[in-house]
């Protein structure tokens, strides 16, 4: 399912997170799925204190951004190279979740 996001210029890796944290499925470089419970702690914060639902959260760390993206009960998790690839990368991970739907 994921393969399709190693073809965006940019994508470092993207991984399939359950919502335990386990990684379902990967591509591309080993991900650190400890940056995906890290995140959704942020956005389960966020939505707590704001309401809402969350569309996607980004971090911007020191080896790249990093985006997060619900899936239903899981979340997807791309890095990629430059913030300034965000939109690219956004339409990309759209189209592969509208496409798996």
């Amino acid at each position: 399912m994921l393969a399709p996001l190693m073809d965006v210029r940019g994508v470092r890796h993207a991984a399939l997170l359950s919502a335990q944290g386990a990684m379902l499925e990967q591509t591309g470089d080993t991900p650190d799925p400890g940056i995906a419970q890290a995140g959704r702690a942020v956005a389960a914060s966020l939505i707590g204190a704001l309401g809402g639902e969350l569309q996607d959260l980004l971090i911007d760390l020191e080896d790249g951004p990093v985006l997060l993206t619900p899936y239903g009960d899981q979340t997807l998790m791309t890095a990629f190279d430059d913030v300034a690839n965000l939109g690219r990368i956004r339409f990309a991970v759209r189209k592969l979740l509208k496409s798996q739907a």
